[in-house]
C-alpha cells in the first residue's frame, strides 16, 4: 500500500485568517454579525481554489459576488453611518479578486459595480445627516483608490501571466531542440555504425564471392564429368551448386547494403511506380488469396524520384507483407495522400505520403526502433537487410520512413498488422521543370 500524501496548508491561506481574525477582535468587538461576516470571508478564501476548479468559467464571478455581498452586509454592523464606517476598505478584496481573474475592463466593471453598492449608502445617510462637498471630495477620494488598487494588481496580475507564457513557450522550445539534438545524435551514431558496417560488409562480400565462384565452378565441372556413371555425386553436386546460388544472392545483398546507391531524382507520380511495384509482387505470388485495396488521392504533387530505387524500395515492402500474411492471405491496403512533414531544420515540407499496410501477425514493439537497422529480421530464414536497403532509399530521397499498427495513429499499441508510412517531399520548382537532380546515397 502507498501511503496517502497528505494535504499541504498555504501560508498566504493562514495569513489570511489571522488579519481577519484581528480584524475581529477590533472593535466593535460586541457585535458578533461583524464576527460572522469575517468568518464567511475566511470560508470564502479557504475555499476560492476549490470553487475555481470545479466552476472554473463562472467561479471568479460568483467571488466577486460573493465578496461584494458580504461587503455590504458588513459595514451596517461596524458603525452607526455605513458609508462613513472605518471598514470600507473591505470593498477591496472584490476589487483585488477581480484584478486577479480578469482582464482590465472587466476589472474596471467589477470595481465600478463594488463602487455602486458602496455609494448606495449615501441614500441613508442623506436622510439623517448633511454632508458637505468636502465630504463628498473624501468619498470620490476613497473610490479613486479602490480602481488604482485594482488596476495595479490586475497590471501586475497580466505581466505575471505574460512571464509565464514566456517561459512555458521557451520551456517548449527547448524540449523540441533536446528532442531533434537527441534524434540528430541517434542518427549520427547510426550513420557511423551503418558506415563501418557497409565497409566490412563490402570487404567480406567481396572476398567471400571469390570463393563462392571456384565452388560453383568445380560443382559445375563435378556434374559434366561424371555424369551419370555416379548419381549420388552428381546429386551432392547439385546441392553445392544450389547453396552456391543462395549464398552469391546473400552476398549480393550485402554490397546492395554496403556501396553507394547513384540516384537519379526526377519528377514522377509516385503513383504510377507503386502500381509497377505491386504488379511485379503479384506475379511473384500468382494465386496468392491476397486482396489489394488502392486509395489515391486526387491532384497528387510530383515526387523527385529515382525509378529504379524507389521500386526496389516498395517492392520490398510489399514482398515483406505477403510473406508476412502467409498461405492463409488477407488484405494489402495502399493509402497515397498529400502531407506535410517537419525537416531537419525545423521547417515544414510539403510532400506525399505513402502508407502499405497489411493484415499479418505485425511486428513486436520492442522492435519497432530496430526494424531498419541491419541484421533485425521477424523471419526465421531473414538477414534482415531488406529494411535497412528500403530506409537507405528513403533517406536519400529526403524522406522518412516508419512503421506502426493499423490501429493506432502513433504506433503506440501493438495489433494484428504492420503499417509502412513513407513521406516523400514534393519536386521543387526547377526539378518540377524538368531538371534531373543526380544524388549519391552512401
Amino acid at each position: 500500500m502507498t501511503e496517502a500524501k497528505r494535504p499541504t496548508i498555504n501560508w498566504m491561506d493562514v495569513l489570511w485568517l489571522v488579519l481577519l481574525a484581528a480584524l475581529a477582535l477590533l472593535p466593535p468587538i460586541e457585535e458578533y454579525h461583524k464576527q460572522l461576516i469575517l468568518l464567511a470571508f475566511g470560508v470564502i478564501q479557504l475555499g476560492e481554489s476549490w470553487l475555481i476548479a470545479r466552476v472554473p468559467h463562472r467561479g471568479p464571478a460568483y467571488l466577486v459576488l460573493l465578496k461584494i455581498g458580504l461587503a455590504t452586509l458588513l459595514l451596517p454592523h461596524t458603525g452607526e453611518t455605513p458609508i462613513n464606517s472605518y471598514y470600507y476598505p473591505i470593498y477591496y478584496l472584490p476589487a483585488i479578486t477581480a484584478a486577479e481573474y480578469f482582464g482590465p475592463w472587466a476589472t474596471l466593471l467589477w470595481t465600478s459595480l463594488a463602487s455602486v453598492v458602496y455609494c448606495s449608502y449615501l441614500y441613508p445617510a442623506l436622510q439623517e445627516f448633511e454632508i458637505t462637498p468636502e465630504d463628498y471630495g473624501r468619498l470620490a477620494i476613497r473610490i479613486v483608490f479602490f480602481f488604482l488598487a485594482a488596476m495595479v494588481v490586475n497590471r501586475f496580475v497580466i505581466e505575471s501571466r505574460r512571464q509565464t507564457l514566456r517561459y512555458q513557450e521557451l520551456a517548449e522550445t527547448l524540449a523540441e531542440t533536446n528532442r531533434r539534438l537527441e534524434l540528430a545524435q541517434a542518427e549520427a551514431r547510426r550513420s557511423e555504425r551503418l558506415a563501418a558496417l557497409g565497409q566490412l560488409s563490402a570487404g567480406l562480400a567481396h572476398e567471400i564471392r571469390n570463393p563462392l565462384g571456384v565452388i560453383k565452378g568445380s560443382a559445375e565441372m563435378l556434374t559434366q564429368k561424371l555424369g551419370a556413371s555416379n548419381p549420388l555425386a552428381t546429386e551432392l553436386a547439385g546441392y553445392i551448386s544450389t547453396e552456391t546460388n543462395r549464398l552469391s544472392a546473400l552476398v549480393t545483398r550485402f554490397l546492395d547494403f554496403a556501396r553507394p546507391l547513384h540516384a537519379d531524382l526526377t519528377p514522377q507520380d509516385i503513383t504510377t511506380v507503386l502500381d509497377r511495384s505491386l504488379n511485379d509482387v503479384a506475379q511473384l505470388w500468382k494465386g496468392a488469396p491476397v486482396r489489394v485495396e488502392k486509395e489515391y488521392g486526387a491532384n497528387l504533387p510530383l515526387v523527385p524520384l529515382d525509378e529504379s530505387l524507389c521500386e526496389q524500395a516498395f517492392v520490398n515492402i510489399v514482398q515483406n507483407a505477403y510473406d508476412a500474411m502467409g498461405a492463409g492471405g488477407g488484405k494489402l491496403r495502399v493509402q497515397v495522400r498529400k502531407a506535410r512533414a517537419s525537416n531537419r531544420n525545423g521547417g515544414n515540407l510539403d510532400g506525399v505520403e505513402v502508407r502499405i499496410e497489411d493484415t499479418g501477425p505485425g511486428i513486436p514493439l520492442e522492435l519497432r526502433e530496430q526494424i531498419f537497422n541491419p541484421f533485425v529480421t521477424t523471419k526465421k530464414s531473414g538477414v534482415g537487410l531488406g529494411l535497412s536497403i528500403v530506409s537507405k532509399i528513403i533517406d536519400g530521397h529526403q524522406g522518412s520512413i516508419r512503421v506502426e499498427s493499423p490501429d493506432s495513429s502513433g504506433g503506440a499499441a501493438q495489433g494484428p498488422g504492420a503499417r509502412f508510412v513513407i513521406f516523400f517531399p514534393a519536386a521543387s520548382d526547377k526539378v518540377a521543370a524538368g531538371q534531373t537532380a543526380h544524388l549519391v546515397i552512401s
